[in-house]
């Protein structure tokens, strides 16, 4: 029979108790606590929250890099996007958010890192209903920042058509914490040995990679950027379009399968891989085989971006 405790016994357990991925965590936040911690046994979400065992909620991930923070206010603009998606609000003010987000990447207190910011519905109940929780939780934390393979950087990396569908409109749009499509892609890509899975909509349009937003430059020299219809507006896609928008001619359209076949260039973007060159779709070579002068331009100045107005933490 299992042994049932106190709480001075419970306690001593949890802090005694090793797990996967504890040397990751370098601090976090939750909102009931008030206050910053650094010791990742004690990084413990109530089972009754709604955001465990609904997918309530929605979550952003943000970098920094060399001591500085980037693109905090677009992220935290799509998160409040998102959370009027679910009609959801955070515990605070986002004045306040922001300030606690910022707070616990110092406390990390390391060059490089990863910020999750979560906000879930709340504890409260087990049903499914959003009024069984009072009030909302908000999760922040810091983390180890895992860098993408040199490879991918230098002779580039491969994608397939994953056979996961694309999800519905509305929830693609939400960054919400429900990514069991995102998940089942990400398994697929493993199983066949590729680097990236594309998703596909009901139209046979690309939309998005299981964590990255896609774009190729078609043989006029173009940008073809695919319609958010079925994807989420990803921050760097959307920064790099900014960044971009003097140097080469851009356009949003539907992109089809067979688009990238006779791209001279397919790109992947991403909060933790900035701009990737896709060289092989299903096999099949996309141009040269090789990184091109505008995977690698957007490249250079995204981290450029990054290293001039990011937030020093």
């Amino acid at each position: 029979m299992v042994n049932v405790c106190d709480t001075e016994e419970y306690i001593s357990k949890i802090l005694n108790s090793r797990r996967a991925g504890e040397r990751d965590v370098l601090a976090f936040y939750e909102h009931r606590i008030g206050c910053i911690c650094k010791n990742p046994r004690l990084m413990l979400l109530p089972m009754d929250d709604h955001l465990a065992h609904r997918g309530d909620g929605v979550f952003e991930s943000i970098k920094w890099v060399n001591g500085k923070l980037y693109q905090l206010d677009a992220h935290i603009d799509r998160m409040k996007r998102s959370v009027k998606g679910l009609h959801l609000s955070p515990p605070c003010t986002w004045e306040k958010l922001t300030e606690l987000a910022i707070d616990v990447a110092k406390a990390a207190g390391t060059e490089n890192g990863l910020l999750r910011i979560i906000i879930g519905r709340g504890p409260g109940g087990f049903g499914i209903d959003p009024k069984e929780c009072p009030v909302s939780s908000l999760y922040i934390v810091a983390y180890n920042l895992k860098p993408k393979p040199a490879e991918w950087f230098e002779k580039g990396a491969t994608a397939f058509r994953s056979s996961i569908p694309a999800k519905p409109a509305h929830m693609a749009r939400v960054k919400s914490a429900n990514y069991i499509p995102n998940v089942l892609m990400k398994r697929e890509a493993d199983e066949r040995g590729y680097d990236f899975p594309f998703s596909f909509d009901a139209d046979d349009f690309i939309a998005e990679g299981a964590t990255e937003n896609v774009a190729l430059v078609n043989q006029e020299g173009t940008l073809v950027v695919p319609e958010f219809s079925n994807a989420l507006v990803g921050t760097t896609i959307m920064r790099a379009v900014e960044l971009m928008q003097s140097k080469i001619k851009i356009e949003f359209s539907a992109v089809r399968e067979d688009d990238l076949y006779r791209a001279k260039e397919v790109l992947i973007f991403g909060t933790t891989s900035d701009c990737i060159s896709i060289v092989r779709f299903e096999g099949q070579p996309i141009s040269d085989v090789r990184p091109g002068p505008v995977g690698n331009e957007i490249r250079r100045v995204l981290k450029e971006d990054l290293e001039t107005n990011g937030l020093p933490l």
